[in-house]
């Protein structure tokens, strides 16, 4: 009876151990619904970033095999421009970002081409140019300028659906997606356009599943998400970035999406958006989740 009861006490608190600690912070409201997804050229949307050119406008993307255009997207999801990346094709285009580049007064979009399903590719290719400015003067745009940072893991080649590129350092970093835990990368600046650069592993993220990701446009803020949950990091002023990652997350009170994959700061810091490939019969809706006075 004795040794009964013992072994029902080890069963249990081994249950507790294991039971997901949820730790949300109250720094957001809950997500509000902007607007409803009814453009079908917009069914596959992974990356999403807010404009800094263009203040309250957003940057998407399709998934793999549709074609290398970026969409300048209003809050209500109607698209003001479409932009055609010349010279390269949408392989496996999962995340973009907005940040520093070569000229420090400007300001530059990164597109991710850095899928890789089943993890056979040695080379990703993270495509640069000058973000550009919407002036209502046509609906498209052919950028020929676009330089190629062509990227390599350290380790062996993996699915990364995350592209992060850090306001303070221009370092880019890299999650990997169907490991556990997965694992980030760092690509210092600065990095070459013309040779394959090699992004290091520096760390394990106790996660599985990594979609998406975003700094805030100060640095101060960081935030990744898998399809269920959307973590959240406050940094301290010369903090690096794998010293925040190590400390405990917080959680954003999420509400799921059919395959939610894109989440961006707003460009002013008010705010985190997200959006969501379409799911079948399900409705995708552009949510905002307003940072609380």
């Amino acid at each position: 009876m004795k040794f009964t009861i013992f072994l029902s006490i080890v069963l249990i608190a081994g249950c507790v151990g294991r039971e997901r600690v949820k730790n949300t912070t109250d720094e957001f409201m809950e997500g509000a619904r902007l607007a409803q997804l009814k453009n079908k050229d917009l069914r596959e949307v992974s990356g999403m970033a807010s404009s800094m050119n263009n203040p309250g406008l957003l940057w998407v993307h399709n998934d793999a095999g549709n074609k290398a255009e970026i969409y300048l997207l209003d809050q209500n999801l109607d698209v003001k421009l479409t932009c055609t990346l010349a010279g390269v094709e949408n392989r496996d285009w999962e995340d973009i970002a907005i940040g520093p580049g070569p000229d420090s007064g400007r300001h530059y979009i990164y597109v991710g081409d850095i899928g890789d399903n089943n993890g056979q590719r040695r080379h990703k290719f993270v495509y640069r140019i000058e973000e550009p400015v919407w002036n209502k003067s046509g609906p498209t745009l052919d950028v020929t300028s676009v330089e190629t940072i062509t990227v390599e893991l350290d380790d062996r080649p993996k699915d990364t659906e995350t592209l992060l590129i850090d306001p303070r350092t221009k370092n880019l970093y890299l999650v990997s997606k169907r490991e556990n835990p997965v694992h980030l990368y760092e690509v210092k600046y600065p990095y070459s356009t013309r040779a394959p650069v090699v992004a290091r592993k520096i760390m394990a993220l106790p996660m599985t599943e990594i979609v998406g990701g975003d700094f805030s446009h100060d640095g101060n803020e960081v935030v990744i998400k898998n399809y269920d949950y959307v973590y959240y990091w406050r940094r301290q002023q010369q903090e690096p970035i794998q010293d925040v990652l190590k400390t405990s997350s917080m959680e954003i009170q999420y509400v799921k999406e059919p395959q939610g994959e894109a989440i961006t700061f707003a460009h002013d810091g008010s705010g985190l958006y997200t959006l969501s490939e379409v799911g079948k019969g399900s409705s995708v809706y552009l949510y905002f989740y307003q940072r609380k006075p």
